[in-house]
């Protein structure tokens, strides 16, 4: 059985150690050999090789002794922007050279705590500020249906690592998109849920009132258990909802009213904003989407179309308020308590100077400076403060949609992957690519992406989802449900 125990995604993992057909150490030593084998991909930053083969054991141990979890000695990565105590964390980030922390991120300790296994941290853009994964200061990540192309940012080693069934699932954090985008270019499952769903304690922090943690996987059920245990209150995270922990793989079949075996969406209405699809929008793409939603509707959910007139506006609304808060956070990395020092410097404001400008790279230097720009004397009026005007109309523009319907859908992105390169001379083209996926994470509200087809070049193209507050469950099921129906999410790249 061992030659395919990459193919079994997390639920499926899950049952196969309960009824003991496999174990932990076995799969955690597959995983480990096919991750050194696909290194080319630059998924991983750091292998936990000598860890991981101990929390297999000790997961091993559990169920021997009779506890049962559908997480218990399943492997997985993080992305590397969760603080770890054992492992290196550097965030993407040259100036975080060698730092280890003192603490595991919640969300690492609560994965850990349903007994998973840490196979290494994944690669990621920069302080995750990026649509590519191509601002890492180690190496770009490589989508693994086309080694030429990006796998999507910043959580593209998690999304990559997936896709090429290097391990069955990722953590990945989303601030514009980043969970959402690099799902949908890579073919895979991920989810942002409501803002507050998951601690941002011990993730480190690029825009604070943007940042959320989520879980990339093969299905929405895996991702379902996977929330699950990395969800809930944290009173070390001021911004963490006071909220019971859900149970989001019992909403998967939670029927709704009127629903059938054959109709198990029967009675949701789903809304299509009619600026998610403009012109502009790749025939390829909108064709896998249309279907997609075609798919929908045969399961019985029933389309509306809806407007959010200021989704243009999100662009330039979230790339003020997301460098002027990465230019707060990222004030703190200055060569003087940990990560990266220069090693020549005349005195302690020419060290800071130097230790910056050798440890951060070109993009996260250029949102430090409109940061600063945004926030500064006669400035901060004219631009900031308008921004967060314009994200409460935002959010007000959701809630009107929402009392028309139940989930809200359209694309993930405006095309497929692009290739290595191909926007490097042109940045704004690439923050252009979030589009869709921008309005969401203003407003706070929970998306997702799940495999709908594929596009030019045979790309994966993603179909997004999205909520009102705090309705992971319905995002779940009803992604649960088209996945019942359709065989996307189980595709996979040739050679792996």
């Amino acid at each position: 059985m061992s030659a395919a125990l990459h193919t079994l995604g997390v639920a499926e993992l899950g049952r196969s150690l309960d009824e003991g057909r496999i174990s932990s150490i076995e799969i955690t030593t597959h995983l480990l050999a096919r991750s050194a084998s696909h290194s080319d991909l630059g998924a991983f930053l750091c292998v936990n090789e000598e860890g991981a083969m101990a929390q297999a054991r000790a997961a091993d141990a559990r169920r021997a002794a009779g506890e049962r979890g559908a997480l218990l000695g399943v492997p997985l990565a993080h992305k590397d922007i969760f603080v770890t105590e054992s492992l290196p964390t550097t965030a993407g980030s040259k100036i975080l050279a060698g730092y280890r922390s003192p603490f595991d991120a919640t969300v690492v300790a609560r994965l850990a705590a349903a007994g998973t296994v840490t196979l290494g941290k994944l690669n990621c853009d920069e302080f995750a500020m990026g649509s590519s994964n191509e601002n890492s200061a180690y190496a770009p990540v490589r989508n693994p249906w086309d080694r030429t192309r990006v796998p999507g940012g910043s959580s593209g080693g998690s999304a990559a690592a997936v896709a090429a069934r290097l391990l069955p699932a990722a953590t990945g954090t989303d601030t514009g998109g980043s969970i959402r985008q690099p799902a949908s270019f890579s073919g895979v499952t991920g989810i942002k849920p409501t803002y507050g769903v998951c601690s941002r304690y011990g993730m480190i922090a690029f825009a604070s009132s943007l940042d959320q943690a989520g879980p990339l996987a093969r299905s929405a059920e895996d991702c379902a258990l996977l929330l699950s245990a990395m969800s809930g209150f944290d009173e070390r995270d001021s911004t963490s909802a006071q909220r019971p922990r859900q149970d989001y793989h019992a909403a998967l079949s939670t029927a709704r009213e009127g629903a059938t075996a054959a109709r198990p969406l029967a009675g949701l209405r789903i809304g299509l904003p009619r600026e998610f699809f403009p012109a502009a929008l790749a025939a390829d793409v909108e064709g896998a989407v249309r279907a997609a939603l075609q798919g929908l509707e045969r399961l019985g959910a029933t389309l509306v179309d809806v407007s959010l007139p200021r989704t243009e506006l999100s662009i330039p609304v979230y790339y003020i308020i997301a460098p002027a808060e990465a230019s707060s956070n990222l004030s703190r990395f200055d060569g003087v308590r940990y990560g990266h020092r220069a090693a020549k410097y005349g005195d302690l404001m020419d060290m800071y100077k130097k230790t910056r400008a050798e440890g951060f790279g070109a993009e996260v230097k250029r949102r430090i400076m409109i940061g600063t720009y945004v926030l500064s004397h006669g400035y901060y009026d004219a631009y900031y403060l308008q921004a967060q005007k314009l994200r409460r109309m935002i959010a007000d523009d959701f809630q009107a949609c929402f009392a028309q319907c139940d989930l809200i859908a359209g694309p993930v992105a405006p095309s497929v992957a692009w290739r290595l390169g191909e926007k490097d001379d042109d940045p704004v083209a690439a923050y252009l690519a979030d589009i869709f996926t921008l309005p969401a994470s203003l407003a706070g509200l929970p998306g997702m992406s799940l495999p709908a087809g594929f596009g030019e070049g045979g790309m994966p193209v993603g179909l997004q989802l999205i909520g009102n507050y705090f309705h992971e469950g319905a995002l779940l099921h009803a992604a649960h449900a088209f996945q019942q129906a359709s065989d996307w999410h189980r595709r996979l790249p040739q050679g792996f």
